[in-house]
């Protein structure tokens, strides 16, 4: 298979690079003293190109951008790089949608290359390694951009987006920082392109999906500029963090993924059923029923109910009843990777079960690595760098950040509220909705991702205070990033452009 370059598939009729002047401003230093500082030159690059997205030829313009971010004093203090795809001539009459990827940490690759830009990778559909260069970048018609302006942003610490040299990385990494920082550079792109009568989506993916929770707050929520939108479009979702790891006494962790391990289990052979839709909706009934009931009657569990509940949990994740007894009825989502095609010498993937890994032995209680991450990673790291800096031309000494370390930084507390011990941004979403009556939310899932499962989005999302009849969930037969799979890269395609023509 050889690589293809992205212009020899995409008639490319400009490129043209415009950098903005440094400024300087003040700062003062710790002693009192101030001192003049630069603000770096800005690139602009721009392409005009043509594809063919959902059946329609379409000319549009691809600018990418570097933003400043200011102190309120002006001290400059981040970079944040926005690339945008608009059709040509511009019509402002357009959705618009704007959207990032998650971590916090993760640059906008994995939708741009993976989903909606205008071209994409290829690596295996099949749940299978993406193995070495090269990769080649294809044309991608499930491109939304014959029904919406397209604009990924890179938040600070994400992508080739930066903090500048002494700025205070807590002005920027937290739940909240994060999403005024997103928030203003949307406000931003909306004046510089007239775009507040346009309507208007706002979407992510993983913590995407928090930060979509967050910058809708931003927003929508503010008095002195609110920003109206038109619909939400979560793609594996979460919102709700108390579910997310298993802790001591928190039984929620196990209930939010015992779907996923039935999905996993029947995909993997372990289990029957007719279809992972059947067996979910079978693991879903069972959790919040006989077995949550179970687990938080503790050891006051009676014996034969214990040994009904090991029973119907054996039949639908595939484990032995003897594993689960030594587990007290409570498998993590790390254990269940290990054991369940333990006998098999393999592995399966935590972003995506189907996909199997080899470790370096086979005991042990987790797994050496994720298959699933390592299985893609290097494809869409190296689509990302192609396409930026040699077609685009974007000119930098910095690292593409696909997965960043901020994570580890992250004030994860939400202002006003103090000391977050149940972390759940889903009540912004409700909030927005009841002050919006025409705001829907889109939720994608995947039936075999562990890393936001489906059944947690679900109850994240059916509490009261949501309005339930503009909320819509759609599933696909892969995990985390399911289109990686091309039948659902095309699937979760169409359902998006439905539901931004359905405004």
């Amino acid at each position: 298979m050889t690589k293809t370059r992205p212009l020899a598939l995409l008639a490319a009729t400009a490129l043209c690079a415009l950098a903005t002047p440094a400024g300087l401003a003040q700062d003062r230093t710790a002693d009192g003293e101030t001192h003049e500082v630069a603000a770096p030159e800005l690139q602009v690059r721009t392409a005009d190109m043509t594809g063919t997205f959902g059946g329609q030829r379409i000319d549009y313009r691809v600018t990418m951008q570097e933003n400043l971010l200011s102190a309120d004093d002006g001290t400059p203090e981040a970079v944040v790089v926005t690339t945008s795809y608009v059709r040509t001539p511009r019509d402002t009459s357009r959705p618009v949608f704007f959207l990032f990827n998650g971590g916090p940490g993760s640059g906008s690759v994995w939708l741009q290359m993976g989903a909606f830009g205008p071209v994409r990778v290829a690596i295996p559909s099949d749940a299978q390694d993406d193995g070495g260069p090269p990769y080649p970048l294809l044309p991608n018609p499930d491109s939304l951009l014959d029904v919406a302006d397209l604009v990924f942003i890179d938040p600070p610490g994400t992508g080739f987006s930066y903090l500048l040299e002494d700025t205070d990385p807590a002005r920027y990494y937290g739940l909240t920082q994060d999403a005024e920082a997103v928030a203003e550079v949307i406000r931003r792109w909306i004046n510089e392109n007239g775009r507040w009568n346009s309507p208007k989506f706002l979407g992510g993916e993983s913590y995407g999906t928090t930060r979509t929770a967050t910058v809708v707050n931003q927003l929508e929520g503010s008095t002195y500029n609110d920003v109206g939108l038109n619909g939400l479009i979560l793609i594996s979702t979460i919102l709700d963090f108390a579910a997310r790891e298993p802790t001591s006494g928190n039984e929620m962790a196990y209930v939010v993924t015992l779907p996923n391990m039935a999905t996993a289990a029947w995909y993997h052979g372990r289990v029957q059923a007719p279809s992972a839709e059947a067996i979910a909706e079978e693991a879903r009934q069972f959790a919040i029923g006989p077995y949550i009931t179970a687990l938080l009657q503790g050891t006051d569990l009676p014996a034969e109910e214990r040994a009904a509940v090991r029973a119907e949990l054996s039949r639908l994740t595939g484990l032995s009843e003897r594993y689960l007894e030594q587990a007290d009825l409570r498998v993590t989502s790390q254990r269940f990777y290990k054991e369940l095609l333990r006998d098999q010498g393999l592995t399966i993937g935590r972003l995506d079960a189907r996909y199997t890994g080899t470790d370096f032995d086979d005991a042990g209680e987790t797994p050496d690595n994720d298959p699933s991450f390592y299985g893609i990673d290097a494809g869409y790291t190296a689509a990302i760098n192609a396409w930026t800096r040699e077609t685009l031309g974007f000119e930098t000494t910095r690292e593409y950040q696909s997965i960043g370390s901020i994570g580890g930084l992250w004030d994860w507390t939400l202002s006003g509220f103090g000391r977050n011990a149940y972390l759940n941004v889903a009540p912004y979403i409700g909030q927005a909705m009841r002050q919006n009556s025409d705001l829907r939310t889109f939720v994608a899932q995947g039936y075999y991702d562990f890393a936001t499962p489906f059944f947690g989005a679900e109850l994240s999302l059916n509490r009261t205070g949501i309005p339930q009849d503009r909320v819509e969930f759609h599933y696909y037969d892969a995990g985390h990033m399911m289109y990686v799979r091309d039948e659902d890269r095309h699937k979760l395609s169409e359902d998006i452009r439905a539901f931004i023509r359905a405004r």
